[in-house]
């Protein structure tokens, strides 16, 4: 219990202590977290975030890739209110919809590249991708095929965390052995990442072996036993990872042969990410079968996300009248949701953050593409707004670190100190910063991250870690 706490004016050192004593956090580490326990955030303006202590932070993380619009916008606060006071909450299973639900899936249809005109609305990304995984299903036995159910993901995917989502998803660190997951009727192929691709080979021929490797599975499965292909445009928490030019055209023409649905997971890429509503068709060329999303739909300011689907999948699905799609959640189409998603596209479109997002994703790019030089960094990679330095021992050989060197996490201790966060995942620091950051705000980011990563390659090489 938490009675010598003052629950209703807690001091910081009491929410600290309440947190870690009563909160398990996504991906808990233990250890470090029984010792150190969390920082706590007790406010948020933009694209700056403020501790309960009142230390200020430039946000480059943008929450999880998702406060796109930035924070603190009254005008978002005032929509979900009088949403609430009007209907908080409507049920929306089977013959029932709500005002703000039915706007927002006409909304997302008319932004939804080609036929994607049907939507599911989720509580977030996970079940967004759960859904789509289980409609796989669904659409390949409407269609005479009740075998081709399985699906098909890549290496350093990840889906989300709910036990389907995370089974397709395989990102080094989340199959840990005290979990479950599901291992029938899901395979996985090869990382599609230039930076680690075979020795010896161009990017073209490593393109080509990734398409190769996808057909020499369809053949050993069978195509008649693969129903679904999921991907992410640009694969973010699995490092960022920019696929060659033209696999992810090729892999769609792949499945486009065979049958088999094409499953955009852009819970990240899409709402402004990399300039686009959806980055699928206009950055890739790619027109899914099925798109799901999340994370900047609301810019995080309430929980949304959405299964968008095709036409053809809907006439096959509901071809003869009779069946019921068994699948949804109490909050579908939750009106105060709807309405924060609703308010969200509306100032997207009159600020242009699109284009904004574009042009100053430009600029960070040509700014983090210069951290390149340091002696510690391998690789810069990303497009736009969506970004991330990957540290090395050597340049040459791409050795990494040590897990013990712990540099990734030193890092964005150093630049947190310097008042920015960044996202420290494995040997890498990722970045995805609200689409109203400026070419001011650019410059800090690169400036401080760059003084952080010098200071922690003078205190590795003092101790001892051979660095380039």
């Amino acid at each position: 219990m938490t009675a010598s706490l003052a629950l209703n004016s807690p001091s910081p050192e009491d929410l600290w202590e309440m947190d870690r004593a009563h909160s398990l956090h996504p991906w808990t580490n233990f250890g470090p977290f029984e010792r150190e326990g969390a920082m706590v955030i007790s406010r948020g303006e933009g694209a700056w975030l403020w501790d309960a202590e009142g230390r200020r932070y430039f946000d480059a993380v943008g929450g999880l890739w998702c406060t796109n619009i930035g924070l603190g916008r009254r005008e978002m606060a005032e929509a979900i209110g009088a949403q609430a006071e009007r209907l908080a909450f409507s049920n929306t299973f089977v013959d029932m919809t709500n005002d703000p639900s039915a706007r927002l899936a006409a909304k997302l249809a008319e932004l939804a590249p080609g036929d994607l005109n049907r939507v599911m609305f989720t509580t977030g990304g996970s079940t967004a991708v759960d859904t789509a995984v289980r409609t796989v299903a669904y659409y390949q036995t409407c269609m005479g095929r009740p075998d081709k159910t399985d699906i098909v993901a890549r290496d350093y995917s990840y889906h989300g965390s709910t036990y389907l989502a995370q089974s397709v998803g395989k990102r080094p660190g989340d199959r840990v052995p005290e979990f479950r997951y599901k291992e029938t009727g899901i395979h996985h192929l090869s990382v599609p990442n230039p930076y680690r691709r075979p020795e010896g080979i161009s990017e073209a021929e490593f393109c080509d072996w990734l398409v190769a490797e996808f057909e020499a599975l369809l053949e050993r499965v069978g195509a008649d036993r693969i129903g679904g292909f999921i991907a992410e445009p640009i694969q973010a928490s699995g490092g960022v990872i920019v696929p060659p030019e033209g696999y992810l055209k090729r892999m769609w023409d792949v499945c486009q042969r065979h049958d088999i649905l094409f499953i955009a997971d852009e819970v990240v890429t899409s709402f402004g990410r990399l300039g686009h509503w959806f980055a699928s068709l206009e950055e890739f060329g790619v027109q899914p079968d099925m798109i799901c999303t999340a994370k900047g739909l609301t810019s995080g300011y309430v929980p949304l996300g959405a299964l968008i689907i095709s036409d053809r999948m809907w006439d096959a699905m509901a071809a003869d009248g009779s069946r019921w799609f068994t699948a949804g959640f109490t909050y579908s189409g939750h009106p105060v949701s709807c309405a924060a998603g609703l308010k969200n596209i509306e100032i997207m479109e009159r600020e242009g953050l699109l284009a904004q997002a574009a042009r100053v994703g430009s600029y960070f790019e040509t700014r983090m593409a210069a951290l390149g030089d340091l002696p510690l960094i391998g690789d810069v990679r990303g497009r736009k707004l969506m970004l991330c330095v990957e540290s090395v021992a050597d340049k040459g050989t791409k050795a990494l670190l040590p897990d013990e060197a712990g540099e990734s996490k030193r890092i964005s201790n150093a630049a947190e100190a310097m008042g920015l966060l960044v996202r420290p995942m494995g040997h890498l620091n990722v970045m995805s910063p609200p689409l109203v950051i400026t070419e001011r705000d650019v410059d800090f980011v690169a400036e401080t991250l760059e003084k952080a990563i010098v200071q922690v390659t003078d205190e590795l090489v003092r101790e001892g870690f051979r660095i380039g």
